[in-house]
């Protein structure tokens, strides 16, 4: 499940790509249409920016804008940034890999290798996806309904 944190991030994500014409996009302004409370936003941009998904500007007319197009930003490095691994199990993810204390052979982990499949196929998802998917689907949506 996606920490709210990590919901928060990808909205200002999207707000910000789909208002790319109005960069850089003040934190007020983020927050006030994505109804994030200020602070906790401020400390998620910064990590983005940190990250280098975002450059951020000072001053009067400052703000964030994104570093990037939105075709190029993709969820799963979004979701790692905040949530960590991508991984049922702590022994199958790449990234932040940990043996199970209670395991007694990794090898012959019936459990292990369906959720090494699991992992493939969300991280399979997760890499493909991007801003741009999340705003297509968006406008897509609004279109039908």
């Amino acid at each position: 499940m996606l920490s709210k944190k990590t919901k928060y991030a990808i909205n200002a994500l999207v707000y910000i790509a789909k208002n790319k014409d109005q960069q850089p996009i003040p934190v007020s302004k983020i927050s006030e249409e994505q109804n994030i409370p200020s602070k906790f936003l401020e400390s998620i941009l910064s990590e983005l920016k940190n990250a280098r998904i975002l450059n951020s500007k000072k001053g009067k007319y400052g703000g964030y804008s994104l570093n990037g197009t939105p075709d190029k930003i993709h969820m799963a490095k979004v979701i790692r940034l905040f949530d960590g691994a991508i991984a049922l199990l702590p022994c199958v993810s790449h990234q932040f890999y940990e043996r199970c204390e209670e395991c007694i052979n990794e090898e012959t982990c019936g459990i292990r290798q369906v959720a090494m499949e699991i992992h493939s196929e969300t991280l399979k998802r997760l890499e493909a996806a991007t801003l741009s998917n999340i705003i297509d689907r968006e406008n897509e949506l609004k279109r039908i309904n």
